[in-house]
């Protein structure tokens, strides 16, 4: 299963990357400024909300290209992908961590990343790739 060191090393692969504390001083991965995929450890309200759900592992935020996308994961693999109220109308999931494996995990690394990047890196990132 995937690791903070798989995370590190697949978003930073990603070009004009930068790994940069957020607000809270946790690690937060950015392209030009926007950050994309961040470490989201449950918070009070969190725990509340989710109650026994709630996972005890490493929790990854990530961005989405839309809520439809958001909602496909969610009914997808719930094991793996979650949300909470704190993330209600917003394009982001929740990861467990320590439950996707580090192919998913560079898809979705990778899709964030394209949500986040201005429209001409993404699309010269999506050229190169192919």
């Amino acid at each position: 299963m995937a690791t903070w060191d798989d995370v590190r090393r697949i978003a930073l692969a990603l070009p004009e990357t930068t790994e940069r504390g957020s607000y809270d001083g946790l690690p937060a991965w950015r392209v030009r400024d926007k950050s994309f995929v961040w470490e989201r450890p449950l918070r009070r309200a969190d725990l509340d909300a989710l109650g026994d759900a709630a996972p005890g592992g490493p929790v990854l935020g990530a961005r989405v290209p839309d809520l439809g996308a958001k909602e496909a994961l969610l009914a997808d693999d719930p094991g793996v992908y979650f949300t909470t109220p704190h993330f209600e109308g917003y394009p982001a999931v929740l990861v467990r961590l320590d439950r996707i494996g580090v192919e998913e995990l560079t898809e979705l690394i990778t899709e964030a990343w394209h949500a986040r990047a201005p429209k001409r890196l993404a699309a010269a990132h999506r050229a190169a790739a192919e």
